[in-house]
């Protein structure tokens, strides 16, 4: 599955957003605002994956608590994103996401624990990695913006020709396209925050968790393949 935020339209990839001034911060605090925020949000949305474990609900309603949180993602975040309110539809949608995870990892955990540990390890060496990296050298990647989304509309292209084809190479691709774009898209929001491309630390936040959750599930998917599960 391939989770898609806002900011991945076209234009508001390659242009600045108006942003209200309650929204508008200097870059040193939105980034420190935006990684605190994030670590809260991964937070709670492990609480929830953790829940829907234990809970193991119907695949129909972890399907139901995705495509919600998918919506406010969608609908309800850019409504609300400027204000206080975009912090609790940030972490519903987080929650949601979490919770929908569960059948996923249920599954792999009884194949193999260590692909969850794995995943889980190999996508903070991914984040933490392509974070310092844009930090560190200060460099512009706003010019990455056009190959993301043209990147995601091949990858979703290819997923859905691959639900009627069932290739299971074609979905090993897949997955390892998906990690390539979310990691340029790390270093896509990671810039525009320090150039100042990005002003709001809740739709920052909402991009990173996005792209985050994609590489994680895309992990899963490599190495379940890998590990021939």
């Amino acid at each position: 599955r391939i989770f898609l935020t806002p900011l991945e339209k076209p234009m508001q990839l390659t242009t600045a957003v108006t942003r209200s001034s309650t929204s508008i911060m200097q870059p040193n605090t939105l980034i420190r605002n935006t990684y605190m925020l994030l670590s809260m949000a991964l937070i709670f949305s492990g609480l929830m994956a953790f829940l829907s474990m234990v809970m193991t609900p119907p695949q129909g309603a972890a399907l139901v608590s995705t495509l919600v949180g998918i919506g406010l993602l969608w609908f309800a975040l850019p409504r609300t994103q400027h204000s206080s309110a975009g912090i609790l539809v940030l972490f519903a949608m987080t929650g949601l996401l979490g919770f929908g995870l569960g059948p996923m990892l249920n599954y792999y955990m009884a194949v193999n624990p260590s692909i969850v540990m794995l995943a889980m390890a190999g996508t903070g060496v991914i984040f933490l990695g392509l974070s310092g990296y844009a930090l560190a050298t200060q460099k512009d990647f706003s010019f990455l913006g056009g190959f993301i989304f043209v990147g995601l509309l091949v990858a979703i292209g290819a997923m859905l020709l691959n639900l009627f084809l069932g290739i299971p190479v074609l979905s090993l691709a897949i997955s390892g396209a998906v990690i390539m774009i979310m990691s340029g898209f790390i270093l896509f929001q990671t810039s525009a925050m320090i150039h100042g491309g990005e002003t709001n630390y809740i739709s920052a936040t909402a991009g990173l968790f996005i792209s985050i959750l994609n590489i994680f599930t895309s992990l899963l998917q490599i190495l379940g393949f890998l590990g021939d599960d």
